[in-house]
């Protein structure tokens, strides 16, 4: 293994952990469940991920576990995974070599999005039109996320132009390239599903983008210079200030 690889592997450890951290601070986690995962070999196979148990604001770079998700016996290791977050996020990794990064929460505003019948995200503002023609919603859900629901999910992002999955009756899934693009994302959807949850109860008639100018705005969006690397960089920058643990 090179020192240039050893590098990388740190620095997109440490970028995770502070994803970690940031959510927490936000308070998108939930008690020690949801989990956040990252691969890092070319075939997307082995990943990060946080260990059984742990609070998102004790995250560190070191604690994450490094699993494959085509090893059968992972469930078998003294530092086994939660067996959902090995259900889903090795479901998605195995077969969605293109989700580099999977983040999943139980966030206030998303899970609300999660339980309405429709639970589609409309093109109502610039930030929900990231999402548009971008989101798939899970109509389907059938249990806690173990192998077989896991399997399912991850049949639903085989559209490599799909970057979200709203999870209904559960909470949302984004995935990415990487760690940054996928938590600016996790972000704006949050952002994205309390102005529309917000918008719902003013029981006003909503101000809807024709498809033309949203599907222009989520292209924007995907084109916007360096946008979630930046974010991102001050947020490492703001824990190296005051919570340097997280880069051990």
């Amino acid at each position: 293994m090179t020192l240039h690889h050893n590098l990388t592997h740190q620095a997109a450890r440490q970028d995770l952990a502070a994803a970690f951290r940031w959510t927490a601070r936000l308070n998108m986690h939930e008690a020690v469940a949801n989990h956040f995962s990252l691969a890092v070999n070319p075939e997307g196979s082995r990943f990060l991920i946080n260990p059984n148990g742990r609070h998102f604001s004790r995250i560190t770079a070191s604690s994450l576990l490094e699993l494959d998700a085509d090893d059968p016996e992972t469930m078998q290791r003294a530092d086994a995974p939660d067996p959902t977050a090995w259900g889903l996020h090795g479901s998605i990794h195995r077969a969605c070599p293109h989700a580099r990064c999977v983040m999943h929460v139980h966030s206030v505003h998303a899970t609300v999005l999660a339980s309405l019948a429709d639970s589609r995200l409309p093109a109502i503002d610039q930030n929900t039109a990231m999402f548009h023609n971008r989101h798939v919603v899970d109509d389907h859900y059938g249990g806690m996320a173990f192998g077989d629901e896991g399997a399912r999910c991850a049949q639903m992002l085989q559209d490599p132009k799909v970057t979200t999955m709203v999870m209904g009756n559960h909470g949302v899934l984004v995935i990415g390239r990487t760690v940054a693009e996928t938590f600016n994302r996790l972000y704006y959807f949050e952002r994205a599903a309390e102005t529309y949850i917000r918008a719902l109860q003013t029981g006003q008639k909503l101000r809807h983008l024709s498809e033309e100018v949203a599907e222009k705005t989520a292209r924007e969006w995907e084109d916007y210079p360096g946008a979630a690397d930046f974010h991102l960089r001050e947020i490492r920058a703001i824990l190296d200030k005051d919570a340097p643990d997280y880069a051990q």
